[in-house]
């Protein structure tokens, strides 16, 4: 893990020069910034396909049990970042939901302090998309 943590100062430099960059000539800074993230991305998709391919046993440098052979390799990693992805998503879309029906919600009880009660019944049905994606994230986990 410490090749990984080398490459953050090589990193940061470059996105300083790209900020630099983008001050004076604003073409050679988005190039490099994209650059940037397409070398993050690189690295953020080897770290995962080593992830998903590699298990526990040949991590540690001991050989797998004969109990763990006859279920699939990776199928409780796989179920494991579903559940990430679920509860993120879940989160991210309540996020937008709460923000624009919050603010809505605000406008409206400025202009008629007695539709509270609606309103935050609205807001609070926003909020349910994250209990979902929790919901399933428990149950992907519960298959792991």
């Amino acid at each position: 893990m410490s090749i990984w943590l080398g490459t953050v100062p090589a990193f940061l430099l470059a996105a300083a020069v790209a900020v630099a960059l983008m001050r004076r000539r604003r073409k050679r800074g988005v190039a490099l910034l994209a650059g940037i993230n397409v070398a993050v991305m690189v690295g953020a998709l080897v770290v995962l396909a080593t992830a998903l391919t590699g298990d526990p046993a040949s991590a540690a440098g001991l050989a797998a049990p004969a109990a763990t052979a006859a279920t699939p390799a990776g199928i409780g990693g796989s179920a494991l970042i579903a559940a990430a992805i679920a509860v993120a998503g879940s989160s991210i879309g309540a996020a937008f939901a709460v923000a624009y029906t919050g603010s809505a919600a605000l406008a409206a009880m400025s202009e008629r302090p007695e539709i509270f009660g609606r309103a935050m019944v609205v807001v609070g049905l926003a909020e349910g998309i994250a209990i979902y994606g929790l919901i399933i994230a428990i149950i992907l986990i519960g298959k792991a």
